[in-house]
């Protein structure tokens, strides 16, 4: 059993209740590789910003849950060489899918994990919800428990259609499941495609597409049931379209790819929303930067050399996000 207060972590409860009193949101960052942790840190160090690093299933089996320990451990040890004296830093399961993972991310240092029961029957999302609170508990593990269904693919997780949170169910399942923080569906979704194109509307001028408002009426609802209660928005990649281009020019092809608008990932954070999940927009950044420094030198085979500028761009992204869209900047001094 290892402890995540032994590496320096934190959970996220503290941080969640100045979020909805500060009117801002926490990041919350997937990462996968040494690149993007090194992002992430740096960022946050820089900005000041309380940050919770996500590992999905795939990635902790990607990473290897011993090496992904050291690498947490390792992460706040980085922060405080960078200046940060006291990181908040909270490693997080996205998308737990069973307890017996939720279990074993808490033995080996997680601060907090997921356990998405989404897809099951309301009963039994409260029952597996439960089961797992009541374990992570005993140890001050946060738990975030999702009501509701996300479109879209991301890893393990996948559907193809989304089904908004009803938000009168929303205080007996809180009540019930004894988790800390909900993540709800109001219209984001996984993934670099996160509406169809009959979903949206094209630009006359510029043939873009223009995707559809998320429901803050659904939002709202659920903040007049739960007043004060930490609430999540999963699947709230931007997908920086000059990331797109840079890909598609350089020989990718992600045709039609479209984010949720940074202006309404803005005016969510300003509510009792106080943490929002961004994976895809690094993944697009790393990707850009390795079609680019392939390309222009097709003869390089040094992966410090596009892995770097991967790094950087992502840096740019995580800074962008915490400063110009969440507003969590200089809330972790």
């Amino acid at each position: 059993m290892v402890s995540y207060k032994e590496l320096g972590l934190v959970n996220t409860r503290e941080m969640f209740a100045k979020a909805i009193k500060g009117g801002y949101a926490i990041p919350a960052f997937n990462f996968n590789n040494m690149e993007q942790l090194q992002a992430i840190i740096k960022a946050a160090a820089e900005t000041k910003s309380p940050v919770i690093l996500q590992v999905s299933k795939g990635a902790r089996n990607y990473a290897n849950q011993t090496l992904l320990r050291y690498m947490a451990q390792g992460a706040v040890e980085y922060a405080k060489e960078l200046g940060w004296e006291h990181p908040q830093i909270v490693l997080h399961l996205d998308h737990g899918d069973s307890f017996e993972l939720c279990k074993s991310c808490v033995d080996f240092g997680f601060s907090s994990v997921m356990i998405d029961a989404s897809s099951l029957p309301y009963e039994e999302n409260i029952a597996l919800t439960k089961k797992v609170v009541e374990y992570a508990h005993q140890f001050d593990v946060t738990v975030e428990a999702e009501l509701g269904v996300l479109a879209g693919v991301e890893d393990e997780v996948s559907s193809a259609v989304s089904h908004y949170t009803k938000p009168e169910e929303v205080v007996d399942f809180a009540t019930r499941s004894g988790c800390d923080s909900l993540a709800i569906s109001i219209g984001t979704s996984h993934g670099a495609y996160k509406f169809t194109p009959e979903q949206c509307t094209r630009d006359p001028k510029t043939g873009k597409l223009v995707p559809p408002p998320l429901a803050f009426d659904v939002l709202d609802a659920v903040m007049e049931q739960l007043p004060g209660f930490p609430i999540v928005l999963h699947g709230s990649s931007s997908v920086p379209q000059e990331y797109v281009d840079m890909i598609n020019s350089l020989g990718g092809k992600l045709p039609d790819a479209i984010g949720i608008p940074e202006e309404q990932l803005r005016k969510a954070a300003k509510s009792a929303v106080c943490k929002i999940n961004i994976d895809s927009d690094s993944r697009l950044a790393f990707t850009a930067a390795v079609r680019k420094v392939l390309t222009e030198k097709p003869g390089e085979f040094d992966p410090r050399k596009y892995c770097g500028l991967a790094r950087d761009f992502m840096e740019d992204l995580y800074k962008h996000k915490i400063i110009d869209v969440l507003g969590s900047n200089g809330k972790a001094e």
